[in-house]
């Protein structure tokens, strides 16, 4: 399946996720963006983490979405993203 059809039928179960461990803002970036994901690309998904988010946190939400969705899933804050490149990320990320 294209993670962008896994993100369209299930957009509200991915915020409601990462929304239950504590993170905020959940975006999509990379090839569903751009309109260009086949069935071996992943979801690539920015989240931002709020004063009480852990590594757990974030290894769950992975962990559920690509479950949840059948589809590899990379979750990332902007805080782990290269410098050279963060802020074009940040700059194309959709809301989910």
């Amino acid at each position: 399946m294209k993670p962008s059809l896994a993100l369209a039928t299930h957009r509200i179960e991915i915020r409601e996720i990462v929304l239950a461990h504590r993170a905020v803002n959940a975006r999509v970036f990379g090839s569903v963006v751009h309109g260009l994901d086949t069935d071996l690309s992943d979801l690539d998904i920015l989240v931002d983490t709020t004063a009480d988010t852990t590594l757990f946190d974030l290894g769950a939400i992975r962990y559920k979405l690509r479950n949840l969705l059948g589809v590899p899933v990379d979750v990332l804050t902007p805080g782990a993203l290269p410098d050279n490149f963060r802020q074009a990320v940040i700059d194309q990320a959709q809301p989910i």
